[in-house]
């Protein structure tokens, strides 16, 4: 059988029916495009299965560089600050790089490219989903991708992070009736993420087991402070009944914003409203009271999944068996209350 004709620039500039210059300019990244020019020459790229890197297929010819890159939709808010920090430390640890690559919306720049050209020696994403073509290019440059918390189910079996979500949502439950609370409020994250339904559904389900016929509204905020603000507004206005309230925010941020909705209607925390967050990111201990909270491993993950990319990079045999790790309730003043008799 005669080897496969080895993919050239000149290949992919005519698929995509553009110059030799401009198509290497786009794979690059170089100069000014337009948005469709670039988009059809990385379509092409893919399609063609061409590698900037030569015949290496996205890594350098001297072997596997010594990096890994950490893939998110955005930085520099709590939870990812601890993605990073948990990633850096046991990549450095390994005599790795860290690699911080952000997701763009921009269609004609997608981060297997970038990924790709660099010759990676893998991929951490993070909170993100990539599509069958971005698994595909990863798979064709033999580059290793780990997804940590990913909102959905991938289209094809990686390697991924979990924590105890419906665990950690029925351990919140639990708390706030042991506290004494008697009706509740669950503000839930909108989208819908598959660890937000998690959290969601394991509260309901052990309210409905423990104190069945209590109150409880069911709300929904895009996941920051100000719109929960707004729903747990809502949700306190529409909570019938009288005694203690118990909410349960599925993030931290969410829980903030619980707190000024609370006390633009009057009550405090914990004597009206007991307040259970989820992640334990670093400002939660400084809201006043600090927040009831329910703990993921968000560093340790980070530094697990680079101990598979290095294990995948050696060789190693990686199963894609989903690893859930186990989240904690840390109690604080947000739920510290006498109990009802």
């Amino acid at each position: 059988m005669s080897p496969r004709p080895r993919i050239t620039l000149t290949d992919v500039a005519g698929r995509a029916g553009v110059s030799v210059a401009t198509a290497s300019r786009a794979l690059r990244a170089r100069g000014e495009m337009a948005a469709d020019t670039r988009s059809r020459v990385l379509h092409a790229a893919s399609e063609l299965g061409y590698s900037t890197v030569g015949q290496s297929q996205g890594r350098p010819r001297r072997g596997t560089s010594l990096m890994f890159d950490l893939v998110l939709g955005h930085f520099h808010d709590p939870y990812t600050e601890e993605i990073t920090a948990g990633a850096r430390t046991t990549a450095s640890g390994l005599g790795y790089d860290l690699v911080l690559t952000a997701e763009r919306d921009d269609p004609a720049d997608d981060w297997p490219e970038r990924i790709r050209s660099r010759g990676s020696a893998g991929v951490i994403v993070g909170l993100i989903v990539p599509t069958s073509t971005q698994i595909a290019a990863m798979r064709r440059a033999s580059i290793p991708l780990v997804l940590m918390e990913p909102p959905s189910e991938a289209s094809s079996p990686l390697p991924s992070l979990r924590t105890t979500d419906s665990a950690g949502g029925a351990a919140a439950a639990r708390h706030l009736v042991e506290r004494g609370a008697r009706r509740f409020v669950v503000i839930g994250g909108a989208p819908s993420y598959r660890y937000g339904r998690a959290r969601v559904d394991g509260f309901v389900r052990t309210i409905d087991g423990v104190a069945p016929g209590a109150p409880c509204v069911r709300t929904s905020a895009d996941w920051s402070a100000w719109d929960a603000r707004r729903a747990c507004a809502r949700a306190l206005a529409e909570l019938p009944g009288g005694g203690p309230i118990g909410v349960f925010a599925c993030s931290d941020e969410m829980a903030a914003g619980a707190y000024r909705a609370i006390a633009d209607s009057g009550r405090s925390i914990p004597h009206d409203v007991m307040v259970v967050g989820f992640d334990d990111v670093r400002g939660a201990r400084w809201l006043h009271p600090p927040l009831t909270t329910i703990r993921q491993p968000i560093r340790e993950m980070a530094s697990e999944a680079v101990r598979i990319l290095a294990q995948a990079t050696a060789g190693g045999e990686v199963s894609t068996e989903a690893i859930i790790m186990p989240t904690e309730l840390v109690e604080r003043g947000s739920t510290r209350r006498l109990l009802i008799e």
